[in-house]
């Protein structure tokens, strides 16, 4: 079965996208490539089961097992050394993907308390989108009664987009809300 954001992408957006930007090929229409949902902790140095418990609340959001994630280098400072575990990431492609995109949008996003919209200007030059999300329980798979801290994570959502112009018309179509 088809994600049906995919859906909508295949049957709306991408005749959309042809006739705004003038594509003469359906392969120069932008397309997502993957979506990485990530997450750090500071305590996960002193307390790694804190880190296991944010990557398998992140596993259940996402579908995916997530991955932990070590330091590459130390600082002394932070009391952190190489090889550490500090965090886990999550790379959706494919139909997960579409999944996630598609409950991050209708689902997730419009639970995030005082939202006015994502920041338009959060895009890195070449199309790719960042933004943060400050709590994991605007995700209805997350139980509230059995979180035991609450975590942020960022999410980038790669395109095949090569300005930042196209992607952000390729993420509005697709139903993400921008700020005006």
């Amino acid at each position: 079965m088809r994600a049906r954001l995919r859906k909508r992408y295949q049957e709306q957006v991408i005749p959309a996208l042809r006739a705004e930007h003038g594509y003469a090929n359906p392969m120069q229409v932008p397309r997502l490539e993957k979506i990485v949902v990530n997450t750090s902790l500071k305590e996960a140095i002193h307390n790694v089961k804190i880190l296991e418990n944010a990557a398998d609340e992140l596993a259940r959001i996402t579908g995916q097992k997530a991955v932990i994630r070590r330091a590459r280098k130390s600082i002394a400072n932070f009391k952190l050394r190489e090889g550490m575990p500090v965090g886990a990431k999550v790379t959706l492609r494919g139909d997960r993907m579409w999944e996630f995109l598609d409950r991050l949008i209708s689902v997730a996003i419009p639970r995030i308390r005082d939202f006015r919209g994502l920041n338009p200007k959060a895009f890195d030059g070449r199309g790719t989108f960042s933004f943060g999300l400050s709590e994991q329980i605007i995700f209805p798979e997350i139980d509230y009664d059995k979180v035991e801290r609450i975590t942020g994570m960022n999410v980038t959502i790669v395109t095949t987009a090569r300005t930042d112009p196209e992607a952000r018309s390729l993420l509005k179509k697709l139903g993400m809300p921008f700020r005006d």
